[in-house]
C-alpha cells in the first residue's frame, strides 16, 4: 500500500477531524467519535450511552430508521456503532463517491434522531434479549466479574450495557439531557480513512455538524487500591470458565508496547508460553488466551480459559507457574525478536484494512493526541529489552495483586441414601 497522508484540523469550538488519505484505494471510513461511556454515567445513568447508540439509528426528523440503512448499503457500505467504558462511535465505511453522503447521514443521528417514546419500549427489549444473551454465555460472565472484581467501586466496574432495572427505567427525556451534556464539541472527534479529501471533509463538517457548549463529566469515585482475591460463582453450565489477572497500563504508557511484547508471549496464538503448556503440552484446557485491554488513565491485563470443573484448580496453578517464570527467568533473545516480528506483523496487516485504520486514528488522536506512523510503532516495538519485560512482569504479576474470577457448575446434590433394616 502506498504512503499515507495524515491531516489534522481542530475547529475554534474544540471539534477534532483526523484524516489518513490513503493512495490507491476506492473506498473511506468514517467515524464520529464521542468521548463518553459507561465511566461517565452515574450509577442510574449506566447503560444510557449504550443506550442512545442504539436508539441513534431508530429515525430523525427526515429520515426513516430503513432510509439510514438503505442509503449506506445501496451502494455495498455498512453503518454500525459501538460503546465502549470510554467511547461511543457511529462509524460507516462506503465507496468515495458515497463518503458526503454518509457523514450527512451520521450527522442526521447525532443531531437529529426522534427518541421516539415507541421505538424506546421496542428497543429495550431487544437491549433486554442483548443482557440476557450475554448472561447465557458464561466466558462473558467471568470477563464481566473479572472487570468488576479489579475495579469495584470505581465506574470503570460498571457493565457497558447497564442493569435490566435502568433500562426499563430510561426515558426520553433522560437521553435529551445526556446527549445535551455530553455530545459537545471539546469531545467529539471526526476521523476519516482511505480515499479522503482533508480540506473539503473539514469544510463539510464545519456546515452541518453543530453540537451545544455543556461540558461536565459527573466527578469519579477514586480508584481503590487493589488487592488479590478469588471469587468462585455457581451456573448451571458443564464447563469451567477463569479469568485471572490484573490492573495493568493505560493507553498513554510509555511501556504499552512492553505489555504488547509480554502479552504475546504469554497467551498470544497458538505459539504463546500459556496455549503450548496448557493446552498443547498437557491438554488441560481447550480455550486458554491472555489479553490486555487500555483506558484513558489505567488499564487491565488478564488470561482466560475454559476447563473441565475438576481441572480448574490444575489450570490456574499452571497459569501462575508461568506467570512465576517470566517473572524469573529472562527471555531468550531469540523468543523476544520473534515476538517482536510477530507484533510488527500484526500491525502492517491491520492497515490492510481502511475500516482498521480509521479505528487506529480515532483512539490515537484520543488517548495520544498525535499519530504515530507504522515507523514510529516498529522503532517502539524494537525497543523493548528482555529487562523490560521482566521489570514489568514483575510490577504487574505479583500474586498479591492478581484476581481470579471463576464461574463454574452448580455442585451437584448429594444423593439421599436410605438404610436398609436388618431382620
Amino acid at each position: 500500500m502506498a504512503l499515507s497522508q495524515y491531516h489534522k484540523t481542530k475547529l475554534p469550538d474544540g471539534l477534532r477531524i483526523v484524516t489518513e488519505n490513503i493512495p490507491g484505494v476506492h473506498s473511506a471510513a468514517l467515524g464520529i467519535w464521542i468521548e463518553v461511556g459507561s465511566r461517565h454515567e452515574s450509577e442510574s445513568e449506566n447503560g444510557i450511552s449504550h443506550f442512545i447508540e442504539h436508539m441513534a439509528f431508530k429515525g430523525t426528523k427526515t429520515r426513516t430508521a430503513f432510509d439510514i440503512a438503505r442509503s449506506i448499503e445501496r451502494g455495498g457500505g455498512y453503518v454500525n456503532a459501538f460503546t465502549s467504558k470510554e467511547l461511543t462511535c457511529f462509524h460507516v465505511h462506503v465507496l468515495d463517491e458515497q463518503l458526503d453522503e454518509a457523514l450527512d447521514i451520521l450527522s442526521d443521528i447525532l443531531l437529529n434522531s426522534m427518541y421516539d417514546p415507541q421505538e424506546m419500549e421496542k428497543e429495550k427489549q431487544v437491549i433486554l434479549d442483548e443482557i440476557r444473551d450475554h448472561e447465557d454465555m458464561p466466558d462473558d460472565v467471568a470477563h464481566e466479574r473479572f472487570v468488576r472484581a479489579l475495579f469495584e467501586p470505581h465506574p470503570l466496574a460498571r457493565p457497558i450495557l447497564g442493569p435490566p432495572a435502568n433500562v426499563r427505567a430510561f426515558t426520553r427525556n433522560g437521553l435529551l439531557k445526556f446527549v445535551k451534556r455530553n455530545y459537545v464539541p471539546a469531545r467529539i472527534l471526526v476521523a476519516a480513512a482511505g480515499h479522503v479529501n482533508h480540506a473539503h471533509l473539514v469544510r463539510r463538517v464545519r456546515s452541518i455538524l453543530e453540537f451545544g457548549r455543556d461540558n461536565h463529566f459527573p466527578a469519579e469515585k477514586r480508584m481503590g487500591r487493589l488487592t488479590s482475591r478469588l471469587d468462585r460463582h455457581h451456573r448451571a453450565i458443564q464447563q469451567a470458565h477463569m479469568v485471572l489477572g490484573t490492573r495493568a497500563l493505560s493507553y498513554g504508557d510509555r511501556e504499552r508496547f512492553t505489555l504488547s511484547v509480554m502479552n504475546t508471549i504469554l497467551g498470544g496464538g497458538m505459539s504463546s508460553r500459556l496455549f503450548q503448556n496448557i493446552r498443547e503440552k498437557h491438554g488441560v484446557a481447550y480455550s486458554v488466551y491472555s489479553f490486555a485491554e487500555m483506558f484513558g488513565d489505567t488499564g487491565l491485563w488478564g488470561v482466560y480459559l475454559a476447563t473441565d470443573p475438576d481441572r480448574v484448580d490444575r489450570a490456574r496453578e499452571m497459569v501462575l507457574n508461568e506467570l512465576r517464570i517470566i517473572r524469573e527467568t529472562p527471555l531468550t533473545k531469540h523468543e523476544l525478536e520473534g515476538v517482536k516480528t510477530q507484533l510488527k506483523g500484526s500491525v502492517m496487516l491491520s492497515l490492510e484494512s481502511v475500516s482498521n485504520r480509521m479505528m487506529r486514528l480515532g483512539r490515537m488522536e484520543l488517548y495520544l493526541g498525535r499519530y504515530h506512523s507504522l515507523e514510529d510503532v516498529s522503532r517502539q516495538i524494537d525497543a523493548v529489552t528482555t529487562r523490560k519485560v521482566q521489570d514489568l512482569a514483575n510490577e504487574l504479576l505479583t500474586e498479591k495483586k492478581l484476581v481470579t474470577t471463576i464461574v463454574e457448575p452448580e455442585a451437584e446434590p448429594k444423593k439421599k441414601t436410605t438404610r436398609k433394616r436388618g431382620k
